[in-house]
């Protein structure tokens, strides 16, 4: 199984794809969507749809997961980072992808043991369980791996699910 997950963001949204076979995870491909800032919101939402269209397309994944989003202090912020998490969780859902949701306690302790770990921690347990993570991968990326991987490793629950 295929697994696609997301670390939803305006600036940077997080992509990683781990294989499930068996009991075991395997590294696949991960990388950071960065729309271009100096566009309009609407257009930057649209480079934001337009990439990850094209990683499904290209990279097939079998469902995704997203991690929830957590309120900031800034009102816009946090606004402008939902309408991304929009775009992020429509489009595999656009794909017929089931989409799972996780918050960022339920993902850390899952990764590492400890719901409030740190996220270097978060990164070593990623690099510990997928072997082949290269070096320098962005923040991001190891994020989104460690939502795929947290995706894996609980499954497709009901209370994961949208739309159920």
């Amino acid at each position: 199984m295929r697994i696609l997950g997301l670390d939803p963001g305006l600036r940077h949204t997080g992509w990683g794809l781990v294989d499930k076979q068996g009991t075991r995870f395997v590294f696949v491909a991960a990388g950071v969507i960065n729309p271009d800032e100096k566009l309009p919101l609407a257009n930057r939402l649209t480079e934001l749809h337009e990439s990850l269209k094209a990683l499904i397309e290209q990279w097939k994944p079998d469902t995704a997961a997203v991690e929830e989003t957590f309120v900031n202090k800034n009102p816009s912020s946090t606004l402008k980072l939902g309408q991304a998490r929009g775009v992020v969780l429509m489009t595999p859902a656009l794909f017929g992808l089931e989409v799972g949701e996780y918050t960022p306690n339920q993902i850390k302790k899952t990764i590492t043991g400890v719901g409030h770990a740190e996220k270097n921690q978060v990164d070593m347990m990623v690099r510990t369980l997928l072997k082949t993570v290269p070096d320098g991968m962005p923040p991001d990326a190891a994020d989104a791996l460690a939502i795929a991987l947290t995706h894996g490793f609980l499954g497709l629950s009901e209370h994961n699910i949208l739309g159920r």
